[in-house]
């Protein structure tokens, strides 16, 4: 959990909106300081323990008399990936927001029913290289989806508490 999600969840919220921001790392105990320590924490988690852990937190939310009966999951690296994984393992999730987060296994997209909308930087080597199989996988499932690569700019381009990274254009856009 840091600034940038938690003011998504207020931005989220602000719009009118059930929002809640799950700190996944919570049950590793203090959350480390240091960038590098966070990055090494979250190379613990365990896939299957992660999906479980969103699952009672879209439950809580469904338990809410103000529930209105639809949700949807926004992620950001990381979290952008937990985002594509929650579309595939929550079948009545409604839409699924990855921005930069890694692609899931394409076999498995086709058991994906939300709608799902992605965000890259295109320089961001690394986590675009799977793009391709993942569109390819998304088409060819029919899956409803909308993808959009913002040229010129890095990974973590919407964070705005990441001053050498956000993009103010970019993140506007997305």
């Amino acid at each position: 959990m840091n600034a940038h999600i938690e003011d998504v969840a207020r931005r989220v919220a602000n719009a009118g909106f059930l929002a809640i921001a799950p700190n996944i790392l919570s049950p590793l105990g203090e959350l480390p300081k240091n960038d590098d320590e966070i990055r090494a924490k979250f190379s613990t988690l365990k896939p299957d323990e992660n999906v479980a852990n969103f699952k009672l937190a879209f439950n809580y939310l469904k338990s809410r008399k103000d529930f209105n009966g639809n949700y949807g999951c926004v992620g950001f690296c990381w979290g952008g990936a937990m985002a594509n994984s929650l579309a595939i393992e929550v079948q009545d999730l409604k839409a699924a927001v990855a921005f930069y987060g890694r692609q899931p296994d394409a076999a498995a997209v086709s058991k994906i029913k939300s709608a799902v909308q992605l965000h890259y930087g295109g320089l961001d080597e690394r986590v675009n290289a799977g793009i391709p199989a993942y569109e390819t996988a998304l088409k060819e499932n029919k899956i409803n989806y909308e993808l959009y690569i913002y040229e010129g700019v890095n990974h973590a381009f919407h964070n705005d508490t990441a001053p050498t990274r956000y993009n103010e254009v970019a993140a506007k856009l997305a």
